[in-house]
Formats: structure tokens, sequence, C-alpha cells
């Protein structure tokens, strides 16, 4: 065994090639027992695991800096440096984090969970570095984008910058063809023919062997390769992309031979300005599982689980699909994830993977509504935030109707500050004419589904959490705008659960009546605009205590207390939700227990409004 050997990078560098291969193969049996035990990322990280030991061979973290994007693939990179036994609590509270993370190494320098930023940051470390006559002495900055990230906007822009600048940046691009399922992009269309041409490869080769050898004009030659090398590229692939926009290609590699990787590293290093080194991975590489996988390569453990709010989702897509001809889905490389690939297999014309990039997903779904089509966007509440300004002045300024249906929602756990979705609703409160939706059960989200797509104009909001959805029957189900009382009580204390926690509040309910208080609870359902029954009914109550998984300032409750003392109603408004901070990963239920956002936290909350009033 070489793994129970490396405690650090300099433990890699002494190992022969053999020795490397025997040690990948290790390093992926390893980790997929552990992403077994405690789920994560596995697909990309089996694909990357050469190329992180030939990067760690090459330079030398933390001296040199090392950027992951995106940084689920980083798990080889945690491994290498010395952080193999906290894998027993991969993504568990007090475990190491499924992403790159500061607190955790010296060798993490950016936590990089949301995709097509690492070249920007690169861009900034850089140019500090020469501003502040630091680099050259202080090491190399190596930015590693893959699995999908050079999709996103942003990866281009900041390649535009590297270029323009002439930053010293070593770009790794780790080509395995896929982000959470296959990368849909031009550019990566371009990869894939250089994938499989062969001639290329052979002539690349060939050229270079036959201009090192050339006896007394090797000089010559050798300034006239580059020039050799862009023609040929640009009669066996598309224009020489990189290249044009100033930075130097190198490529491609094969990124699971790690002699071939580190010579092109090497290589890289020595150039004045950005390089390009373009080295070609399989994703799910070395486990039969991930490799036969067709749709993401086990790019996580992840599914759709059968009772669950996304399940509810996928299903009444296809229902309302069979109904409303117009009505299209809009996805960021998450079809999978986020439920719409029954859909896209149902209607393959009508279903929308536009990469890694959530801004052209939103404002493509604008102009998709002002011809007349019903765009339905699925993606993360965490990466809803992305494209905030597309939502309001893309949707929201032109009031189309446009779905936006928000998986995620609230304190998701495992993953960590990066994918709590705790600003959505803050954000989507504010659009002028959207309205915001909060499903507390299965069969709720069933029916705002079918009312924000049939009935509702202008932008729409649905979000749901990622835990199971609650089973009620069809009395407990409200309709249209309005908010359903869920219990009556004697008109002291009223408490109202935004989406799942309403649960929270019905359990509450119950352990106060066993004190002899009598609670009235109400499901909100529509939080953007707020129901006048249920506003006159909770300004007849002495207190009311609003609950919600977002961030308390600004959200549900605030909005709540606003309209009661517009009303000039003397209720007490306790407002119970998220503080503005950032929460590491640990399980849902905990994060939100110790927040005060469960049954006997809405308890504590009716307890601290009777001692005021």
């Amino acid at each position: 065994m070489h793994l129970e050997h490396i405690d650090g990078p300099a433990d890699i560098r002494c190992l022969d090639y053999d020795e490397l291969q025997v040690l990948a193969r290790e390093i992926r049996s390893f980790m997929v027992d552990a992403v077994e035990h405690n789920g994560g990322h596995l697909g990309s990280n089996l694909g990357a695991v050469e190329l992180t030991l030939a990067l760690h061979r090459v330079f030398e973290s933390p001296r040199d800096v090392i950027l992951w994007d995106t940084g689920h693939q980083a798990y080889v990179h945690k491994i290498v440096t010395g952080r193999r036994d906290g894998f027993k609590r991969l993504r568990k509270e007090g475990g190491l984090s499924g992403y790159p993370s500061r607190a955790e190494s010296e060798h993490d320098v950016i936590e990089n969970s949301h995709a097509s930023t690492v070249l920007s940051y690169a861009h900034g470390i850089a140019t500090a570095r020469e501003l502040l006559d630091v680099g050259d002495g202080h090491g190399d900055v190596v930015a590693v984008i893959g699995d999908g990230a050079m999709t996103g906007g942003m990866a281009f822009e900041g390649l535009n910058n590297l270029g323009h600048s002439g930053r010293n940046v070593t770009i790794v691009l780790n080509d395995n063809g896929r982000s959470y399922a296959p990368t849909v992009s031009k550019l990566s269309e371009s990869l894939m023919r250089i994938r499989a041409n062969p001639i290329y490869m052979r002539r690349q080769r060939k050229m270079e062997q036959m201009a090192g050898n050339a006896p007394l004009v090797g000089g010559v030659l050798g300034r006239g390769i580059s020039a050799t090398k862009a023609a040929i590229r640009d009669m066996w692939e598309p224009p020489p992309f990189f290249e044009d926009l100033g930075l130097r290609y190198l490529g491609p590699y094969d990124g699971h031979d790690v002699g071939t990787v580190e010579r092109a590293l090497r290589n890289a290093k020595e150039f004045d300005g950005p390089v390009v080194v373009h080295v070609l991975t399989q994703k799910g590489r070395g486990h039969a599982p991930a490799e036969n996988d067709t749709v993401k390569l086990m790019h996580d453990t992840g599914t759709i689980k059968q009772g669950s709010y996304t399940a509810a989702f996928a299903e009444t897509l296809i229902k309302l699909g069979e109904i409303h001809p117009k009505m299209v889905a809009i996805t960021a490389a998450m079809p999978d994830s986020t439920g719409l690939l029954t859909f896209a297999e149902r209607f393959p014309d009508r279903c929308f993977d536009v990469g890694i990039a959530e801004q052209h997903a939103v404002a493509s779904a604008a102009g998709m509504a002002m011809e007349g089509l019903t765009p339905v966007v699925a993606v993360y509440s965490t990466f809803l935030t992305r494209a905030i300004d597309q939502v309001n002045l893309d949707v929201g300024l032109h009031g189309e109707h446009v779905v936006f249906c928000l998986d995620r929602a609230g304190i998701t756990g495992d993953d960590g500050p990066s994918h709590h979705g705790v600003l959505d609703m803050v954000l989507c409160m504010k659009v002028p004419g959207m309205t915001v939706m909060a499903p507390s059960s299965y069969q709720e989200l069933e029916v705002m589904l079918g009312y924000a797509v049939e009935l509702c104009d202008g932008p729409v909001s649905i979000r749901w959490p990622k835990t199971q959805a609650v089973i009620v029957s069809e009395d407990l189900v409200g309709s249209g705008l309005s908010a359903r009382k869920a219990r009556t009580g004697d008109g002291r204390i009223c408490l109202i659960g935004v989406g799942k926690m309403l649960q929270a509040c019905l359990d509450a309910a119950e352990i106060l009546a066993e004190e002899d208080i009598d609670v009235t609870v109400w499901d909100p359902r529509i939080v953007k605009p707020l129901d006048g029954e249920m506003l006159g009914d909770a300004a007849s109550h002495d207190i009311v205590v609003s609950v919600e998984d977002g961030f308390r300032e600004g959200g549900v409750g605030t909005a709540i207390q606003l309209a009661l003392d517009d009303m000039d109603s003397d209720t007490h408004v306790e407002v119970l939700g998220v503080p503005i901070e950032y929460f590491r990963h640990a399980a849902p239920d905990v994060i939100l227990e110790r927040l005060g956002l469960d049954a006997v936290g809405v308890v504590s909350a009716v307890r601290r409004g009777l001692a005021k009033i």
C-alpha cells in the first residue's frame, strides 16, 4: 500500500511511474469507499487522479497556488495534501467538506463550489503578485478548470482578461466532456472533435519531432512552429479559440498518463504569459458503475427519491407538458438532479440544457416568453442567485411569464455554505410583480405548479426543500393564491409556517396544546402577495410567530410584520428565520434545531411572546 504513506505532496514526488499507477488505483478504491459511505461527488474525482498527482509533482503547493473549478473535483487534492483520514467523515459535521476549505488546509486557497469562477481568481491573484513584486519568488498560479465549468460565461470573461493582460497563469483544462450531465457548448464540441481526431494528434507529434531533429535550421523552425501548428489546427479542428484570445495552447494530452501531463506542465511553466494545458480525462474512470452510468457517470450518488418534492415536480411537469404544447423547460447543466430527464425524453424539442450558464438560461427564458412560450426554469435555489439581475430586469421588468422552480431551497446540509438556499425568497420577494410560492407538501407542489403555468401572469417562483415531502390528503391542499388555515385556535396565538416550516408549527401546536395553549396555524402557501384573509385573521391575535427557512431579515416574516403595522394592528410579531451568516456542512435538521427552526424553537418563540405582552 502506497496510499497509507502519503501524508503530503512531497511523498508522491519520491515515487516512480509504476508506483504512481498503483497509487492511482488505491486512491480510486479509497474514494469509492468514502463516497459510498458518506455521499459526495465521485465521477469527476475518479477522472482527476493522475492529473492531480502530476500537478502536485510539478508544482509545490502551497507555495504554488493550485485553484480548482469546480471544487468538487478536488478530493484527490485533499488526499495528497494530508487529509486522507478525514474522509471517514466526508461531508459530515466536523469532517471534511466536499469542496476546498480554507479552514481545513493551507493548500486550499479558494472555496470554489460554484462553477466558472477560477480564471477570474487566477487573474486577480497573478495581478496582485505582479504588482506586489512577489511573483517569481513566491510561486506559480495554476487554475484547474473542468467538469463543464468552461461552459459558464464567467470563464470566458476570465480567459479574455488573462489573454489581454498576459499574466503568468497555467490553465489546466480538465476536459472530461461532462458537467453534471453531458456538457453543452460549441467549445465542448470542438474539444470532443480533437479527442476523436487521431490525425491531428499524430501530425502534431511528427511535426514537433521533425523540428527538434532539423540540423542548423532548428532555430528557424522553432520560431515557425507555433504558426505551423496553428495552421494544422485550423485544418483539422475549429479555429484556435484560446490562441485568438492571447493564450498559448498546449495539447491535448492523455490526462491519465502522469508522465505526459508532468512534461506538459513543466513546459507550460517555462513560457511567459498565460498557457492552456488541455488534458483529456474520463469521468468515472476505474469504477464500472460510474463508467456505465450514461446519464451522469456517477457525478454524485444522489437520485430522485419517490415521494420527494423533486419527484412531484417531475411528474407534474410531464402532465402539464401533455396539456400545454407551448410550455418548455430550461436547466443549467442539471437535467437529472432537477427532475427534467423524463420531460426531456418525452418532449426533446421542448427541453433545453444550456450548460453551466444560469444568466443565459434566465435571459433566454425571457425571450421565449416574449414570443408566447411558457418557460419553466428548473435550477437549485443557490444557483438562481447567480442570475438575479436577469430575474429582476430581464424577466421582472418586462413582466414576462416565466416560472422559476427552485429545488434545494432552505437549509440543505451536507454540501455546506455554498449550497444552502437561503437567499432566493428574500430576493424573489423584491422583484416587482413576482408571485412567490412555498409548498408545504407533495400535493401542494402539484397544485402550485399547475396554477403557476396555467393561471399566473408575470414571473413566478416556486421553492421547495431537499428533504422528503409531506404527503397529505386532498382536503389539506389549498388553491389559487389563497392561504390555508391548518388549525383554528382560541384567538390568542397564531403560527404561520412557510413551506416545510408548516410542519414545525403543527408539531409546536401539539406541544402547546398539552399546556392548554390553543394556537391557530396558517399555511401561507403564497408568500407574495400575502393573502389578505390570513393577515386579517393574524391581526386579530395577540401574538403572531412566523417561521421560514430563508434569511430572516427582509423575508416573509418581515413582510407579515410590515403588513400588520400598516393595518394598525397591536399584534406582537416574533419573526423566526435564518440569521445572515454562513453555515458549515451538517445534517439539515441539526442546523435547523440550532437555529430554533423546529417545534421546540417555535414553542420557545411563543413563550417569549407571551412574556412580552
